[in-house]
């Protein structure tokens, strides 16, 4: 009886624990206990108990404290503290691969990203070669006394929980066992779709310290459609990623916007990706085909020639704005999601042409009269993918904080 109470008071402490690390992360200023104790619901002894807990670990610090009137006492600020925590991100792309260490302070500790074409790559090398450029960050940041909460590992393709990568036609990889190598079961890697991981980037406090407003609330919903070789999406509900009852949802670039259009790499005609992905819209300009069409020199040529008001080039793209606005109706509609981020090339489209893409679906969507669609682009940072899959690798301190501060006493 007395172990079963113990287990019980761990239990309720880790709770409580994450409880006050989330609130602290979503805050984009610092909080007192008293301040913590009003949005948590606690009582102010426990959370002095619980403050006084990451501040043995070095998890949290104190500010200078502030007088808020002229007759209350004095209150200490409490803030994140950086250097003690931190999360691993890899992601593998069809343009290379690479690392992430993400603080939960918010800052990049490390990155390190290897540019290559990895169409049709050999897994077991590319997956050696992140364990070998692994392995020596890892000792890095045992140096500087770090302790790394988890790893996370965005891929471009469908994933299931226990590891196992169903397909990655970008990539040429299919029916593949993650734990087959050596770098995910040492770190112990969770591995997801890069579009689930891009979109737990923009959530702002989801692992680390919010720094501003941000492009939405910890709490909103929202797709995000990510935009590259391949079209990809998630679909965010109440600040959590929505990933279906086998764990691939937002499957947006198979979602078919012409039945008899251009055949699609999954094998149906007319998805959204056969006319708006990198590869399909250079294919359908004339100026590559294949992995060639996929490449840098490619886009650059396709982007060089639409500057320059290629006819061709510019049908090319007015079609795939039409499928992608036509997508986008169709996922407004369904999900009933009036926020839509846009990822990847997309995102750097013109504003006006935003504009007119999000005035096109608004005028599109069955409950027009009543819902107003927000089209926002999720701004120039390269590689959201990566950095949400450290946020996933620092997420399981946020959920289970006692374990890993028992294991740093």
């Amino acid at each position: 009886m007395a172990a079963m109470k113990r287990i019980n008071q761990d239990d309720l402490r880790n709770h409580n624990l994450s409880v006050v690390l989330s609130v602290m992360l979503g805050s984009v200023t610092p909080l007192s206990r008293a301040e913590l104790a009003k949005a948590t619901g606690l009582t102010k002894a426990t959370m002095s108990l619980l403050v006084s807990l990451l501040l043995d670990s070095h998890v949290v610090k104190e500010g200078t404290p502030v007088v808020q009137s002229a007759y209350g006492r004095p209150s200490t600020p409490l803030s994140v503290n950086g250097g003690v925590m931190c999360g691993i991100g890899i992601q593998v792309n069809t343009d290379g691969y690479g690392y992430l260490v993400l603080d939960l302070d918010g800052a990049i500790v490390a990155e390190r990203w290897i540019a290559a074409d990895l169409h049709d790559a050999d897994a077991q090398e590319i997956f050696a070669g992140l364990d070998g450029l692994l392995q020596g960050q890892e000792r890095l940041l045992r140096d500087h006394g770090y302790t790394v909460a988890g790893t996370g590992l965005a891929l471009p393709g469908l994933v299931t929980g226990d590891g196992h990568l169903i397909m990655a036609r970008n990539l040429g990889w299919e029916d593949l066992d993650l734990n087959g190598f050596d770098l995910v079961r040492r770190l112990d890697v969770a591995a997801g779709n890069e579009s689930d991981m891009a979109a737990i980037a923009l959530l702002p406090g989801y692992a680390t310290q919010r720094a501003d407003e941000g492009l939405v609330s910890p709490g909103s919903s929202f797709v995000y459609v990510s935009t590259d070789i391949g079209i990809g999406g998630a679909v965010v509900r109440g600040g959590r990623v929505s990933r279906g009852e086998h764990g691939f949802a937002g499957e947006l670039g198979h979602l078919s916007v012409q039945m008899d259009g251009p055949l699609c790499v999954c094998g149906r005609r007319g998805c959204v990706e056969a006319f708006a992905g990198r590869r399909s819209m250079v294919e359908l300009a004339g100026i590559a085909t294949g992995d060639a069409a996929a490449g840098v020199p490619a886009i650059e040529e396709f982007m060089d020639r639409f500057r320059r008001g290629d006819p061709r080039v510019v049908g090319v793209v007015e079609q795939a704005e039409r499928a992608m606005e036509s997508m986008m109706v169709s996922v407004v509609n369904l999900t009933d999601v009036d926020t839509i981020v846009l990822g990847g090339g997309w995102a750097h489209a013109a504003t006006d042409t935003l504009r007119a893409m999000r005035r096109h679906v608004q005028e599109r969507i069955l409950a027009r009269d009543k819902v107003q669609v927000r089209l926002l682009d999720a701004g120039t940072q390269a590689r959201h993918a990566l950095m949400g899959a450290a946020a996933v690798g620092l997420r399981q301190f946020i959920d289970n904080p006692l374990g890993y501060l028992q294991s740093t006493d």
